[in-house]
């Protein structure tokens, strides 16, 4: 069942903003992962110290792109969600 904006209470309306910002939660949280794969990559690319395993540097800097592109797909996948405002009631 399809509700209309003025049928919401303002508990409903409660919960569709605690969900946005559960949804910017998540996608800060994968931003941060994949920041993370990318320093983490990149430190381990320039330590001289780690120079027979530089490979493994450039597949965490490979990592990054993959890890951001799913954040932003979920995000704006719910996000979408989110503003069909389609809700279930029983």
């Amino acid at each position: 069942m399809k509700l209309e904006k003025d049928d919401l209470i303002l508990r409903d309306h409660l919960a569709i903003d605690r969900t946005r910002l559960a949804n910017e939660r998540t996608f800060l949280a994968y931003f941060r992962t994949s920041i993370f794969f990318l320093g983490t990559g990149i430190s381990v690319i320039h330590i001289q110290f780690f120079q027979e395993v530089t490979y493994l540097g450039w597949i965490l800097v490979g990592m990054f792109p993959l890890i951001l592109g799913v954040g932003i797909y979920r995000l704006i996948r719910v996000r979408r969600a989110i503003g069909k405002k389609i809700y279930k009631t029983e």
